[in-house]
């Protein structure tokens, strides 16, 4: 779906703040995608205000590296290299199983329950004929956040988001494209062990289960040939004036939020 028909018409007096916000969380989730253009005319359309408030939660985007500007003045979602992605891979890997092993110590039974409940939702969605990737994508965020949350470290969730905030547009590219991750049902697998270690309130092993899950997802979206070569980001962007390499007319040929 384009972001038009992704967002919510607002009325509250804190435009800007509340654009912000709701691009923030299609940020987060997955539902803008790499290379994806955005124009402010539209977006300020299908939210019910003028372009101002648009444009100062996009400058606020810019800022935390989750928007881009591109050398011909576009607008759009950045398109991530191999060497980029890697790296950020390698911090989640140990804020967010920081996180996790400390919520295993503090999450009480409700608070289990709830992620065990949103853990049955993922798997009998990913176990239909036909998964609804939007609800797939949208269930893996909350039941990950319930567990952050849980460990009662509010900069270091703080951290986390900022970071699914830069990754969030290709993070899901497996649940999307319905690889063989989703056919092997392997986030599944991961997020039952998770749930079984908080359960027991073993930390290290909810850890090794959210790193297993991470690396998973990680190592497909390397191969699948998603992001840029680390040395293509100096060549010209789609749309620059001159041809982009290969990787980057893949990468980057994302729709335009028209």
């Amino acid at each position: 779906m384009s972001l038009p028909e992704l967002v919510t018409p607002l009325k509250r007096q804190t435009l800007s703040g509340d654009v912000y916000v709701q691009l923030r969380e299609l940020l987060m989730s997955g539902h803008m995608m790499p290379g994806e253009q955005i124009s402010l005319r539209s977006t300020a359309a299908a939210l019910g205000v003028s372009v101002m408030p648009v444009r100062e939660a996009v400058h606020r985007l810019v800022a935390e590296q989750a928007l881009e500007l591109t050398p011909n003045r576009a607008l759009r979602v950045p398109i991530m290299s191999v060497s980029q992605f890697r790296e950020i891979t390698s911090i989640r890997i140990n804020l967010e199983g920081l996180a996790t092993e400390q919520a295993a110590g503090h999450l009480g039974d409700a608070a289990i329950q709830q992620i065990g409940a949103l853990h049955e939702r993922f798997a009998e969605e990913m176990a239909r004929p036909k998964p609804d990737c939007s609800r797939l994508i949208a269930v893996n965020k909350e039941l990950h956040f319930a567990v952050y949350k849980g460990a009662g470290m509010p900069i270091l969730l703080q951290m986390i988001e900022a970071l699914w905030l830069r990754i969030g547009p290709i993070l899901n590219h497996d649940l999307r494209s319905g690889s063989r991750r989703v056919g092997e049902q392997v986030a599944v697998n991961h997020h039952a062990r998770l749930v079984a270690a908080l359960k027991r309130k073993d930390g290290g092993a909810a850890r090794a289960a959210l790193r297993g899950d991470i690396e998973s997802a990680a190592e497909y979206i390397v191969s699948a040939g998603v992001l840029l070569a680390a040395d293509a980001l100096d060549e010209p962007v789609p749309g620059a004036g001159k041809p982009a390499s290969k990787t980057a007319r893949r990468a980057g040929g994302g729709r335009k939020t028209a």
